[in-house]
């Protein structure tokens, strides 16, 4: 029989940080980076965890490029050919450090997958996504994965219940990708009726992957740095933007001109445009979980980059953390719907 969870659950504008007090200075005494030794790799990596999607509009190796300046990662998307990857790793060997290759779990896609890692060594970060991780085949996959690459640090996503993050760090995940339906061009919860309020999910997941020393990446939602900031809060160890991300310079996509304004388009990669243009459409069998949207021309990213540094730096200053890691200590959200009064407290924080 059908059931229903009465428990709240909450999204990004259903809560507000709460301020307390603090002992810094300045929004520049606050230390963004995180040194994160991943569960089954484990690898140490040491830089800014704000992570760019791997939508074809927005993983791209020119965002990686201007990313990595500031110690920020980026997802390559998986539709890069070979050469390409190679041509990339000669001009940018420095950039290495701060992008994953993608893939899928078919075949044809870890053929490829492997295909990069051999020929682009420096490459250490997997990153395996599907629209949905709970299916066995996608668990199947990344053993699959791990067996075949044990030294790489695997992201695997998207899931948005502790049982499922567990599940995917005991396959040999090491970073799970929470969100179903957040993102501004999936339109997973309107075809579906699948999903769940982001905040919820930041915070359950994390707690279940704290216990098994793993850790999350908060998918999806984020719309503006206090979100981002709200993300860090409730416990999420990376988080992963795409439409704050879009429409810019480094973005994919051509720039369109409509009455005298640019454009660019933005996509979710279960949309119909997404499908057509490297699966020949849409299939019969499934509908498209995705929208497209024509998002102003938003110039170099490196504006859209800073003002989300210093939302969160400012964010740290307000409720009293000096470093990133100290944010879900620090935290307190205060619900803002239904119940005014209405108070918890964020995860503890992960290494």
């Amino acid at each position: 029989m059908p059931r229903i969870d009465t428990d709240v659950k909450l999204d990004f504008k259903d809560v507000l940080l709460r301020p307390k007090r603090s002992t810094l200075r300045s929004r520049a005494d606050v230390c963004m980076e995180r040194t994160i030794t991943f569960r089954n790799s484990k690898f140490s990596w040491t830089g800014v965890p704000i992570i760019a999607s791997n939508m074809d509009t927005v993983g791209t190796f020119e965002m990686a490029v201007t990313l990595a300046k500031h110690k920020m990662f980026t997802t390559i998307h998986k539709h890069y050919p070979l050469d390409a990857w190679r041509q990339f790793a000669a001009q940018h060997p420095d950039v290495l450090y701060y992008v994953a290759a993608s893939s899928g779990t078919g075949a044809a896609d870890l053929e490829k997958l492997s295909a990069i890692l051999e020929a682009v060594p420096g490459v250490q970060f997997i990153c395996l996504d599907v629209a949905n991780g709970y299916s066995e085949q996608f668990v199947e996959g990344v053993r699959k994965v791990r067996a075949a690459h044990p030294q790489h640090t695997i992201m695997a996503g998207n899931v948005v219940t502790g049982e499922m993050v567990e599940e995917l760090l005991l396959s040999g995940a090491d970073l799970i990708k929470v969100g179903i339906g957040p993102g501004s061009v999936c339109t997973t919860r309107k075809k579906t009726g699948v999903g769940y309020p982001q905040v919820s999910a930041v915070l359950e997941c994390g707690d279940a992957a704290k216990g098994l020393g793993g850790h999350i990446i908060s998918d999806g939602g984020c719309t503006c740095p206090g979100d981002v900031a709200k993300a860090f809060g409730a416990g999420a160890d990376f988080v992963m933007l795409g439409g704050m991300l879009a429409g810019h310079d480094q973005s994919g996509g051509d720039v369109i001109e409509k009455n005298g304004k640019k454009y660019k388009l933005f996509y979710g990669m279960s949309s119909a445009t997404a499908m057509e243009k490297h699966a020949g459409g849409v299939a019969e069998y499934r509908a498209s979980e995705g929208k497209t949207v024509e998002i102003p021309y938003r110039g170099d990213v490196t504006a859209t980059v800073l003002d989300v540094l210093g939302g969160v730096r400012s964010a740290c200053t307000y409720i009293g953390a000096g470093k990133l890691k100290e944010m879900p200590k620090r935290t307190t959200f205060i619900r803002v719907t239904q119940q005014l009064n209405e108070v918890f407290t964020g995860s503890e924080s992960k290494n």
